[in-house]
């Protein structure tokens, strides 16, 4: 199982979101910025790299809000420890990975982002820890069951 991160950033009663570019995973849809983790890599530390490589962020700190455990009918799996931050600086610049936007919380695109996004964002938002475990089709095509538990 590959370990994975993405880390949230707020604003001014706004999130941060990249629309995945055409050859990525999760082509064209919006999620927070993040990727794996490197060989000897923190999950914080990957979250605060990741968000300098793809917004041109410096994060000062991150605060861990939950592992999200996804696996496909093929058998592929992979974890996400997912984050939040509110304290960075710099200026947002976009690169290959996708565009960036902010957007207030209030109106996230759910139906432009993962289909599981709409079971545990809306406990991110509510800073609510949260564990959860998603069961896609072939190529996390289709979400086909999930279970949620609240976390530490």
């Amino acid at each position: 199982m590959k370990d994975s991160t993405l880390c949230y950033l707020f604003q001014d009663g706004k999130v941060l979101l990249q629309k995945k570019s055409s050859g990525r995973f999760g082509e064209g849809k919006w999620n927070a910025p993040g990727g794996k983790l490197r060989l000897g890599e923190s999950p914080p530390a990957a979250a605060i790299r990741e968000v300098r490589e793809e917004t041109g962020l410096e994060v000062k700190g991150v605060e861990e809000a939950g592992l999200l455990n996804f696996r496909d009918e093929a058998g592929k799996s992979f974890s996400v420890h997912v984050f939040t931050a509110q304290d960075f600086s710099g200026e947002v610049r976009g690169n290959e990975e996708g565009e960036l936007q902010w957007f207030p919380t209030q109106e996230l695109p759910f139906d432009q982002m993962w289909e599981d996004d709409r079971i545990w964002v809306p406990k991110l938002l509510k800073k609510e820890k949260f564990q959860g475990s998603f069961l896609f089709t072939r190529k996390f095509k289709k979400l086909i069951s999930h279970q949620m538990e609240d976390g530490e």
